[in-house]
């Protein structure tokens, strides 16, 4: 039986927006959501950082000024069920999943993303995921404080994690493990059976090294954003610098465009491995 595997961005590709802007900001009195994005900037500028770390350290920051546990585990579980998935995202993994058992193939799901993780595991879709592969915090004792980042992940730091993937290593911390030499044959997933999800420049490593690998890459776009200008130079840059195989519509329903070409790649894979 052929193992493939569907990796995910989360925020702009499976979810509307930003995941922290939906139950997280307002808990912690962030009101003007461009203004903290336009600090996070400028804070990663003033210390030439990585902008994911300044935006995790900017949001405990703000949690213990406020002597807030909006951050611990558990109140990020409880704010990732107000986040807003795309259509159909919810009945996705059901409908996808029965129909690679019917043809024989073994597919697994997995976020490779800078959103946090215990966010994504909140939604109604956060147990359908064979890993996820998000931002963490380190705790207090007690489990309510945010210490310090414990995982952040940036647009290129994503593509370690497709290694991961590729050899099977279910963990973050094993360095060791993802440096070992694996013969091509003997990885548990090969990148000719792996299918990234993006919605934009993030994703742009990921998306050209499971292309190059020889898997593929499918660019999403939010349909109630097409209209503006900046949506259709995202995709046309997508296009024209060869990120992405395939451009369609954040619409995970039922016979959809991207449902429909998900089932033509997987065939596609089927017949391979028959030849």
């Amino acid at each position: 039986m052929i193992k493939c595997a569907l990796i995910y961005d989360f925020d702009g590709t499976l979810a509307e927006g930003d995941c922290a802007q939906h139950g997280l900001m307002p808990a912690l009195d962030i009101t003007d959501i461009q203004s903290f994005w336009n600090e996070v900037k400028k804070r990663a500028q003033q210390d030439d950082g990585d902008e994911i770390l300044s935006y995790l350290g900017l949001l405990a920051e703000k949690a213990n000024q406020l002597g807030s546990d909006e951050l611990s585990e558990d109140n990020l579980i409880k704010h990732g069920a107000s986040i807003p998935l795309f259509p159909g995202v919810n009945t996705w993994f059901e409908r996808i999943n029965k129909y690679a058992e019917a043809n024989e193939i073994e597919l697994h799901h997995y976020i490779i993303s800078s959103g946090l993780d215990a966010m994504i595991r909140g939604t109604v879709i956060g147990n359908q995921f064979r890993q996820i592969y998000a931002c963490k915090y380190h705790y207090s004792s007690e489990g309510k404080q945010a210490m310090w980042p414990a995982q952040a992940i940036n647009y290129t730091t994503k593509t370690q994690f497709l290694f991961r993937i590729n050899k099977g290593i279910k963990n973050s911390w094993d360095n060791a493990a993802v440096n070992q030499f694996i013969e091509l044959e003997e990885r548990e997933i090969p990148f000719e059976s792996m299918i990234y999800f993006g919605d934009g420049d993030t994703d742009i490593p990921s998306m050209k090294m499971v292309r190059y690998q020889g898997g593929f890459s499918l660019a999403v776009f939010d349909e109630k954003k097409w209209e503006n200008s900046s949506t259709q130079q995202k995709v046309e840059k997508l296009i024209a610098e060869e990120r992405a195989n395939y451009v369609v519509p954040a619409n995970y329903q039922k016979g959809s465009q991207l449902e429909v070409t998900v089932r033509g790649l997987l065939q596609l894979f089927k017949r391979k491995q028959k030849g």
